[in-house]
């Protein structure tokens, strides 16, 4: 097995793996060009990768087109020029007037790099979508306030919602509508505070509950009704119960959350969350096939090392992209196809090393190109010209040792601690100055003098002027607003003002998860060997998936 070559440890190759890099390697005039076995871990190849994307460090600055002012994922000391959503999409600009020739003295990288600092990047990459104006990563959506990475949902606030209306402070919830502090859920009705939950509605407090209504701290259920702790009530009983819960009383709210954690640990955990999956490792798949060491996947197929995907087809190494098809080492948007290599590309085919690539064809080397084919560094060929430069390029990335790899992190447009790098491969700033890795202080968001707000713990004694207060988180110190929207759903549902910034609200869901780590371990009940995101230290009974359906149903 080969040792990764940046953490230094050994993983394997499978003869799947090397069918796969050989299925998606280019074919140019006839002759295969072989795409060679990665020299990173699949680990260490999901963090060069998100290191390209900023979803939540927001900034001030101008569109440097129309000169209106914007908020964007780039910060004003960024080198190239960035453009709103309305200018980038608006057909005002051609990226190939800052097309070059290929320098065959010179790293591809060094030469890619210095193209991406002339060319327009988007400020918030918005797609589709209607009032949205502070949202990053979304497509097809309406109405929604920093939400990120989300398609087909509407006044929805703070999270990733997925097909969801009117949902606050979530993290991948699928199909849900007027939910609070969910976290991995689908098709849940009036939920708060849940987490892995299906088909269910009025639940409280929450965890692993199929097909279940009016539930209050429970976990490890299937089609039950009037639950509290796992113990049935009558509907009598339990609507007398729920009425004494008052959602802004913290002493109350902090004790239901603590029997869910008891619960929690009372009854099994299924070794792999899944649905409709065959033949698959990792875990959260639904309603796929040949799938592996792969998490929060639904309708995949022949598919491996894929992370937040949806609708993906022969694809290894893609994270936060939908509607693929033999893409390699891809991030971003969705509908690409043959592409490798490259970011937040759309309906882009035959297409590597490139990003930010719109309805185009045979593209290498390029940044921001719309609707064009055949161009190397964002500079037009003709196709007798491409097939012929293309294999020179691929022949000297050989010699330098770029042909395989992905952009390098020192490449990266962001510093590391912007990125969602930091989220799941945390370092310190001394580690990432060491590895070369940029860094940015992030302290001057923090530099409001003014005077303290004090939030009424009741709802209704919180006036509308809040949305005008500048609040501070009681964890880190980060400062926020609450918005006029985000009141309104509060008051509606009884809800207290939350006394901790968005973007701790997202760190304290994320710390719900389990890492996107496979450990071998045996069922805690008949000692079968299962592969699972429970390390064998961790306190769960995690079961096997014979086991498992024995047992909850």
């Amino acid at each position: 097995m080969p040792n990764c070559k940046q953490c230094q440890s050994s993983f394997e190759v499978t003869e799947g793996d090397r069918a796969f890099y050989d299925k998606v390697s280019p074919v140019i005039g006839g002759k295969k060009y072989s795409i060679p076995e990665p020299t990173f871990c699949p680990a260490c190849r999901q963090q060069r990768r998100y290191t390209i994307r900023n979803e939540r460090h927001l900034y001030h600055r101008s569109c440097d087109l129309c000169r209106k002012k914007i908020v964007s994922m780039y910060s004003t000391d960024k080198p190239f020029p960035v453009y709103c959503p309305e200018c980038w999409w608006g057909g005002k600009w051609e990226a190939t007037a800052h097309s070059r020739d290929f320098d065959f003295s010179r790293p591809f990288f060094d030469q890619f790099k210095e193209l991406q600092n002339v060319v327009p990047r988007i400020a918030l990459y918005i797609v589709k979508s209607e009032n949205c104006s502070y949202c990053n990563f979304v497509g097809d959506c309406k109405n929604s306030y920093l939400i990120y990475g989300s398609v087909y949902s509407e006044d929805c606030i703070y999270g990733s919602p997925y097909y969801s209306k009117n949902c606050l402070d979530s993290l991948v919830i699928r199909d849900c509508e007027f939910c609070y502090e969910c976290t991995d859920c689908r098709k849940l009705y009036k939920s708060f505070y849940c987490q892995d939950c299906y088909d269910s509605d009025h639940l409280l407090f929450c965890y692993d509950l199929h097909g279940c209504t009016e539930c209050i701290a429970c976990a490890g259920l299937r089609h039950k009704k009037y639950h509290i702790e796992n113990k049935p009530y009558s509907k009598e009983e339990y609507e007398a119960i729920k009425k004494q819960i008052d959602y802004c009383n913290h002493k109350q709210m902090q004790a239901l959350g603590k029997k869910l954690d008891e619960m929690k640990l009372q009854v099994p955990h299924h070794y792999m969350p899944n649905s409709n999956a065959e033949n698959v490792s990792g875990t959260h798949i639904y309603n796929c096939k040949n799938t592996f060491s792969s998490f929060y996947v639904d309708r995949c197929e022949d598919c491996s090392y894929c992370m937040q995907v949806v609708d993906l087809k022969d694809c290894y190494d893609n994270n936060y992209t939908e509607e693929n098809e033999l893409c390699y080492e891809y991030l971003g948007m969705y509908g690409t196809k043959t592409t490798s290599f490259s970011t937040f590309s759309r309906h882009a085919y035959n297409t590597l090393y490139s990003e930010y690539s719109i309805n185009s064809n045979n593209l290498f080397g390029c940044a921001g190109v719309h609707k064009k084919e055949n161009c190397i560094l964002n500079k037009p060929h003709s196709k007798e010209e491409y097939d012929k430069l293309f294999p020179k390029i691929i022949e000297h990335m050989k010699t330098t040792g770029e042909w395989g790899e992905f952009f390098p992190i020192t490449h990266a447009p962001f510093a590391y601690n912007e990125t969602v790098a930091q989220e799941y491969f945390p370092v310190s700033e001394s580690e990432a100055k060491k590895r070369g890795w940029n860094w940015k202080d992030l302290e001057n968001q923090n530099s409001y003098k003014g005077p303290e707000y004090k939030v009424p713990a009741e709802i209704k004694d919180v006036p509308d002027d809040i949305c005008k207060q500048i609040l501070r988180c009681e964890t880190t110190g980060r400062l926020y607003k609450v918005i006029p929207q985000e009141l309104k759903f509060y008051r509606e549902h009884g809800l207290p003002i939350p006394h901790r910034s968005p973007d701790q609200r997202h760190q304290d869901r994320m710390a719900l998860r389990n890492p996107r780590k496979l450990y071998d371990r045996e069922c805690d009940n008949c000692g079968k060997a299962i592969r699972t995101t429970y390390a064998p230290d961790r306190p769960e009974k995690v079961y096997c998936e014979n086991c498992y359906l024995k047992t909850i149903y």
